[in-house]
């Protein structure tokens, strides 16, 4: 049987983890300090982990003693080095959440709800020392629905993973694995996202604020705005079909019952779902950064 060393953060890695744990013999865990299902998963099965950045040797001083044939990455948050990718007697590859070569980089799927896309993917693929550019295994087409927000996309990935993996290790297995080189000219890179990254942009369309909306909608920290220097999170909008003019200035809070409308560039959308303590609104409050800095 195979022998395999993991790779893997958050909730999809544990998941994952889990799943390839019943069937194979897990030798190593590699994990971020902050992924405490992972940590509290490897001591319970005795799986030996490093939780932590595993550059400069650090990684590999962990997995050197360690005859794997197999090295899966699985939405781990770090690069690695060379000294790890060449570890594995087979090979070593990760899962990537997206139809490479497009979105590489980091959160695809948010990155592809925010540009409106109708699809999305997964792609096993092999690592090299640059960032989602090995080349490409196999790769599993996940729809983007209407009203798909970024945790939903994850919850479609978390079935799609482990069957992508046991098709990459039984084409291993069976000397039948096919790599295809990533074609560079189809490439596109989106970078990191962080909660501050969320704030929305009133002189959007209303299709463009309620995709970055659903995109980072909850349990993810949340498209924000500010009213009356108080943070207001918003997790669902939807368009409306109320009656603007060029008076009303983009960001411009237009009714507030049955449902709270603001102003945006061709139109004006409803916030359905907010999160926020202790903020008043009022018809002609202008939503936005006011007055900071």
């Amino acid at each position: 049987m195979l022998t395999i060393g993991v790779l893997c953060s958050g909730g999809l890695g544990l998941d994952t983890l889990k799943k390839i744990a019943k069937d194979y013999t897990v030798q190593f865990v590699l994990t971020d300090s902050n992924s405490i299902g992972i940590i509290d998963f490897a001591k319970s099965h005795r799986i030996p982990y490093f939780a932590g950045n595993p550059r400069n040797n650090r990684g590999y001083d962990f997995i050197k003693n360690y005859n794997v044939d197999i090295i899966a990455s699985v939405n781990y948050l770090f690069l690695i080095e060379e000294d790890i990718i060449a570890h594995a007697n087979k090979l070593t590859f990760n899962i990537h959440g997206s139809l490479l070569p497009k979105y590489r980089g980091r959160t695809p799927h948010v990155w592809a709800i925010i540009n409106g896309e109708t699809s999305a993917g997964i792609t096993a693929h092999v690592i090299d020392a640059s960032c989602d550019t090995g080349k490409i295994i196999h790769q599993i087409e996940v729809p983007i629905k209407p009203n798909d927000t970024g945790a939903i996309m994850l919850e479609k990935y978390a079935e799609a993973y482990y069957p992508l993996i046991k098709r990459v290790l039984y084409d291993l297995d069976n000397n039948q694995l096919k790599l295809t080189a990533q074609n560079e000219n189809q490439a596109t890179y989106f970078g990191k996202r962080t909660p501050d990254d969320g704030e929305i942009n009133w002189n959007w369309n209303a299709e463009v604020i309620r995709n970055w909306v659903r995109a980072q909608a909850i349990p993810y920290p949340g498209a924000f705005t500010y009213l009356n220097n108080k943070k207001i999170i918003i997790d669902k909008v939807s368009e409306t079909n109320l009656e603007t003019t060029n008076v009303h200035t983009n960001g411009e809070i237009l009714q507030i019952d049955p449902a709270i409308i603001v102003k945006v560039e061709n139109g004006a959308v409803s916030l359905d779902v907010i999160r926020t303590e202790n903020c008043t609104f009022t018809i002609g409050n202008i939503l936005g950064n006011e007055n900071r800095k």
